[in-house]
């Protein structure tokens, strides 16, 4: 159990995979203008990397990475299966939000169906099967990295609505003082390194 924990503590916050890993950086800068909708994305993407960990787990136990199948030399096979079930769990979501939650579905716009290029979410995919992580582990791990996605585009989005209202000289506005804001963010969540 503290192996759990360490490895969810580590996967939210020390090696944050937006702020020290810098996948899923795409989602990050594009979503994040307005709280709701930054919620809405980092909620999407939770329930994908959640889902996706523990069906490409499945996967690579019983099928890629199972000696009795081709004498387990089908491993080269991960990244376009994983890719797969990524989209097809994309396309679930999409489907999903559009039939029952129309306004967040329009607002997320293009960037819900990049969630299925969001390397965040491959990344931990293969990042499970390259740590050896077990089916459990492998779930925690996804868990912990999309709540960590979430907590940083939330924040993200918080920030950029504060400073909207603010004085920013002009060669800072827009994309500028965004970038600057992901770095100080980043050193930031660099503080948590001392935890593990």
């Amino acid at each position: 159990m503290q192996e759990l924990l360490l490895i969810a503590v580590g996967s939210a916050f020390v090696n944050n995979v937006v702020l020290s890993q810098f996948l899923g950086i795409c989602p990050f800068l594009g979503v994040s203008k307005n709280v709701k909708t930054a919620a809405g994305m980092g909620g999407a993407v939770v329930f994908v990397i959640t889902i996706a960990s523990f069906v490409t787990g499945l996967i690579y136990k019983f099928i890629l990475g199972n000696p009795n199948i081709m004498g387990g030399e089908l491993e080269y096979l991960n990244t376009i299966v994983f890719i797969l079930v990524i989209a097809a769990l994309v396309q679930f979501v999409e489907m999903f939000l559009k039939k029952s939650m129309p306004s967040l579905y329009n607002a997320l716009g293009v960037y819900l169906p990049l969630i299925t290029t969001n390397c965040a979410v491959l990344g931990v995919a293969l990042t499970n099967v390259e740590s050896g992580y077990g089916l459990l582990t492998g779930v925690v791990n996804g868990f912990a990295t999309a709540v960590g996605f979430l907590v940083s585009i939330v924040l993200m989005a918080g920030i950029r609505e504060k400073t909207e209202h603010n004085d920013i000289p002009e060669s800072f506005k827009g994309t500028p003082i965004v970038l600057v804001t992901a770095g100080l963010m980043a050193i930031s969540f660099f503080g948590f390194s001392g935890l593990i």
